[in-house]
């Protein structure tokens, strides 16, 4: 939701009713179980909100984090349900507590594959540990909350309109960018709190806190590796390229301390499984096959595999020239830029899903609420207009 519509009931209840529809998309067009129960629950719930929002926008809320989040969260984690991911990633932590590695050694079919780098492993310990209780997604959510509450701690923004937090995390929750991801599968909200933990730490100046945040993330999914640079062209313009460089140093090193011991025990595996499956390059197919523009090269287009990726590849050097001629001065402009980055990444990847796209639907939407620059200027403006008389205050 968008804060200048926010306070309109008719836009808050035209936004819930659009929520509504998507989610009853799932139960009319998937075929994934978890995505179809997602869909009912999620649907009844925006539909409860929509008929609230009018009366009482908290009980609104309520109901869309009930039918969109809790139900569906409950009875998937109750039954054992939900996306691949949940279950590879599960096995990745027992794997870990039991044999001190991460990727099965000559996966023979797609469920075995692992297509995470080792941080993601930690997200499977607490299953191993506490048997359902324990699921990924609810570790997966702890993080993603985590990093955007000290994500909003930093934020200048968030410090002027300190309301501005309590009021819009449970709508940001309840949206369909958090929602769905959090009750399926969850592993994508880490690498976006992440994400954004590192972009707000780089607009407060503070490089060791960046680079930490970036080392977390890029230890979690390759995908993350952009955020480096984004991050890294803010530092600058806010503080300097010396503290750009430490953050950029003190990145790799905690990257290198989190992955460089499995990719030292597995260096095949993690070639194979964390690198080649994603791309479409491993010998069994990536389930990753929305009909994205890269995937339909790929496909269709004699040498389109080679194609995608040299598009991919000058779209990654069109950004990073934006970055170099025009860097992002807050953490709001370098969420955009990332944003941008990584849609565009997505769109033209030989293999990849429409679900990836919530990541910088999620950035996009975390500039707009607690990433926001303070307006100094216009609180200057008004401090001389008090103190000029009004007959120059124009001058």
């Amino acid at each position: 939701m968008i804060p200048s519509l926010a306070g309109r009931p008719g836009a808050r209840t035209v936004l819930w009713l659009l929520a509504a529809a998507w989610a009853l998309a799932f139960p009319l067009f998937s075929t994934l179980g978890p995505h179809r129960t997602w869909g009912w629950c999620a649907a009844a719930g925006y539909l409860a909100a929509a008929a609230l929002t009018a009366r009482s926008p908290r009980a609104a809320v309520a109901a869309a984090l009930t039918g969109a989040v809790a139900l569906p969260l409950a009875w998937l984690v109750l039954t054992g349900r939900g996306q691949s991911e949940v279950v590879v990633v599960a096995r990745s932590g027992r794997l870990l507590l039991d044999t001190g590695r991460l990727y099965v050694e000559d996966p023979a079919g797609v469920d075995a594959y692992t297509p995470y780098l080792p941080g993601m492993a930690l997200f499977g310990i607490p299953q191993a540990l506490l048997g359902r209780a324990g699921d990924p997604r609810i570790w997966c959510a702890a993080a993603f909350f985590a990093a955007l509450w000290g994500a909003a701690r930093l934020s200048t923004a968030s410090r002027l309109r300190g309301a501005s937090l309590p009021a819009w995390l449970p709508v940001l929750t309840a949206s369909p960018v958090v929602a769905l991801p959090l009750a399926v599968s969850g592993i994508d909200l880490p690498l976006a709190g992440l994400c954004c933990l590192a972009l707000a730490a780089a607009g407060a100046g503070r490089p060791v806190l960046t680079g930490a945040a970036l080392a977390a993330a890029c230890a979690l999914k390759w995908t993350a590796l952009p955020a480096i640079a984004v991050a890294a062209a803010l530092l600058a313009a806010r503080a300097g390229r010396r503290t750009a460089v430490h953050a950029v140093l003190a990145a790799a090193v905690c990257t290198a301390l989190l992955v460089l011991p499995a990719a030292l025990l597995q260096p095949r595996e993690m070639w194979r499984q964390v690198f080649l499956f994603p791309t479409g390059r491993a010998d069994v197919p990536t389930p990753a096959s929305s009909p994205l523009p890269g995937r339909l090269l790929a496909d269709l287009v004699p040498g389109g595999w080679a194609l995608a990726a040299a598009l991919l590849l000058l779209a990654g050097l069109a950004v990073a020239a934006s970055l170099a001629v025009r860097p992002p001065r807050t953490a709001a402009e370098a969420a955009d830029r990332l944003a941008l980055g990584l849609a565009l990444a997505f769109l033209l990847a030989p293999a990849g899903r429409f679900g990836y796209l919530a990541l910088p639907v999620l950035l996009v939407v975390w500039a707009r609420t607690t990433a926001r620059p303070a307006r100094t200027p216009r609180i200057v403006a008004r401090s001389r207009h008090l103190l000029v008389p009004s007959g120059r205050a124009g001058r």
